[in-house]
């Protein structure tokens, strides 16, 4: 087999540690098919997965996706840490360190954290806000398959063509085909376009199910602030992420078309790219972070058992956030020399952004203060996450000191930093939602004191892992270096650094060996609220039927479902109210779209232009023939809905 793809792709360097990493990845897909199908012919894979257009199992998908590839970005990390461990290492080489680096930042934040996000937002958003599906149910699966396969696409240049190593943001001319001839570059442009059409067509469906859909009575200030999050950060996606399309376009007709765009030797701007990517870059910091604040909002409400303190300043805050994320994004090359009135005015706006980011912090102490708590393991995470982002956001604001970020900027200072935001802020968060919502996914809680185990080992390998590195940073090592010399004074720091991401990557197994162990043991939960929860998705049974609520709620108060339970409503629906209902019917046509444009991606990335061609025909193919798709509904019967809630106990009459 090596031989074979070594003549069919003669630049291919076969490197063992991403193979046998792709394959567990495969393993861990065959188990997750296994699972599915263990009891059912393979048929039922196809008709409830694969096809389908429901927002609940859309959402589970996106999820087991992002597990995946926490665990594939995680295998890269590690590997970095090893090279680094001792001075003079020889785990990896220079270009095969480069290609780590490179896949591991692309993965965590394009492969992991946004579909970990969409994830939580598929599950808990249109419960939340009392709808029956999101607004746009065929584009929501569109989403979907568009990242499954662009993900599918980038992986393969692990083992096929050779991976991308011009770093995470891919700045030219390292991206340039004079300086960069493989094809690794070309699966990062292609793939990474492919997704960010999904996610702004997922930004657009949320926005657009958030301010059409809710309940009767859900006014705006009436959303829980996970809605509020999901609104903020579907209108970042909207207006972001076209910046970095644009880019990774031009970029790409550089490469595959001869153009000269970002070329300085025929007149390109380099610095035009950089300014694109992080007008995008920054934003995508709060599209990450603002959706881990909602879950923590609700989280922190929940089992400190008191409503939200400063409701009205948590979202003015959401608000505020979101409106300077577009006016910071010159801090991350303030040592590219753009003038002292210009870094002056983005220093400052830098600094202004932990303001109302602030008064987050201080809300979520208030609402914790004086109330019952009680230490879940989502309550954990959210315990753990303040003092992180603290830290996290005084690092920041140290950053964005022009003369300080001078010295700061091409150290390992700023990538402990950058790992304090994105892992303390985000992936601490999603690890909240994930065992918050997990027994509204799947009928079950994960088991606690594992969840607890897990929760130990991540936060203190988390700390153990990235203070020495803000130390690394002050004595000097900078970043992109993939060795050193011993007499640095790096190597107790760099030793200390690598063991805490092993006990990184031990909690992050035992929370995989949690899930298996759940699934098989917990005991199954379809009353829908075991946690005594305060919004309308705790009111249904979980899992959740196909149409969500069989009759519309009607929303009086903030904390609609808490004030229901205080009041005496259990949600028992009337008989005499239940009322047929038309839901969405599942469909191939999503993922035969996806499969397309991974074709075209494919022909693209070796210039194969027949397939390329031949891939971009199916697209168009498929998108005609689902516009004339007149069939794409179908009817639950008043029936059956009924016989459905009284089996679950719910129907008065």
């Amino acid at each position: 087999m090596a031989q074979l793809i070594a003549k069919l792709f003669p630049s291919t360097v076969l490197r063992p540690m991403e193979i046998g990493a792709d394959a567990s990845i495969l393993l861990a897909v065959l188990a997750v098919v296994y699972i599915l199908t263990r009891y059912r012919k393979w048929g039922w894979l196809w008709r409830e997965w694969i096809t389908t257009v429901d927002h609940k199992k859309i959402g589970i998908m996106y999820l087991i996706a992002a597990i995946v590839m926490l665990f594939r970005g995680g295998v890269d990390a590690l590997m970095l840490r090893t090279q680094l461990a001792l001075p003079n290492g020889h785990f990896l080489g220079p270009e095969h360190y480069n290609e780590i680096f490179t896949t591991h930042g692309t993965i965590m934040v394009f492969f992991m954290a946004m579909p970990f996000i969409f994830a939580l937002f598929n599950i808990a958003i249109p419960l939340m806000i009392g709808a029956r599906d999101v607004a746009f149910p065929k584009l929501n699966a569109i989403s979907f398959w568009l990242f499954a396969f662009a993900a599918l696409l980038f992986n393969m240049s692990f083992v096929v063509g050779g991976s991308p190593n011009a770093g995470w943001t891919a700045y030219p001319p390292l991206t340039e085909l004079h300086f960069n001839p493989g094809v690794g570059e070309n699966y990062y442009l292609i793939a990474l376009q492919i997704t960010g059409i999904g996610s702004i067509a997922t930004g657009i469906n949320f926005l657009v199910t958030i301010l059409r859909m809710r309940a009767k009575g859900m006014s705006l200030m009436k959303m829980p602030l996970f809605a509020w999050s999901a609104l903020v950060t579907s209108s970042l996606v909207i207006f972001a992420f076209p910046a970095l399309t644009i880019a990774l376009a031009l970029t790409m007709l550089d490469r595959l078309f001869g153009s000269t765009f970002f070329t300085i030797a025929h007149g390109g701007m380099p610095m035009m790219y950089v300014n694109l990517f992080w007008i995008w870059g920054h934003p995508e910091v709060y599209i990450l972070a603002l959706p881990a604040f909602g879950i923590f909002s609700e989280v922190v409400a929940t089992f400190s058992r008191k409503r939200l303190f400063g409701y009205a300043a948590m979202v003015g805050s959401l608000v505020a956030i979101t409106l300077l994320s577009y006016g910071v994004w010159v801090h991350h090359f303030f040592t590219m020399g753009a003038g002292a009135a210009v870094n002056a005015f983005f220093g400052i706006s830098t600094m202004l952004i932990a303001i109302p980011t602030g008064v987050k912090i201080f809300n979520w102490i208030f609402t914790m203060w004086g109330g019952r708590i009680k230490t879940t393991v989502a309550m954990l995470w959210q315990l753990a996450f303040i003092p992180t982002f603290v830290v996290g956001g005084a690092t920041g604001v140290m950053l964005a000191v022009v003369p300080g970020d001078y010295q700061f900027h091409n150290s390992y200072f700023l990538i402990a930093h950058f790992h304090n935001v994105l892992i303390g802020g985000v992936v601490f968060g999603l690890f909240s939602g994930l065992y918050y919502w997990w027994p509204k996914m799947f009928g079950y809680m994960l088991n606690e004191r594992q969840g607890k185990w897990a929760f130990w080992f991540f936060v203190i390998g988390f700390w153990v892992t990235f203070f020495p590195q803000y130390l690394l940073g002050l004595k000097g090592m900078t970043r992109r270096i993939y060795t050193y010399p011993h007499g640095m004074g790096w190597t107790l720091l760099n030793l200390i650094s690598t063991v805490g991401a092993y006990a990184m990557g031990i909690g992050f197994i035992i929370l995989v060996y949690s899930v298996v162990y759940s699934w098989r043991h917990q005991e199954r939960d379809l009353t829908g609220d075991p946690w005594d929860g305060r919004t309308l998705e705790w009111s249904l049974p979980s899992p959740a039927p196909e149409y969500n609520f069989a009759v519309l709620p009607e929303v009086t108060e903030r904390d609609a479902w808490w004030e229901m339970k205080q009041a005496g409503k259990t949600g028992r629906i009337p008989a005499k109210d239940v009322h047929s209902i038309h839901m969405p019917r599942n469909t191939p046509m999503p993922f035969l779209l996806g499969l397309s444009f991974f074709v075209a991606g494919l022909g693209a990335v070796f210039s194969w232009w027949y397939v390329a061609v031949a891939g971009m025909m199916g697209v168009f193919i498929i998108l005609v023939s689902g516009w004339f798709d007149y069939h794409d509904h179908h009817e639950i019967p008043a029936e059956e809905i009924r016989r459905n809630e009284a089996a679950l106990g719910r129907l008065e009459g």
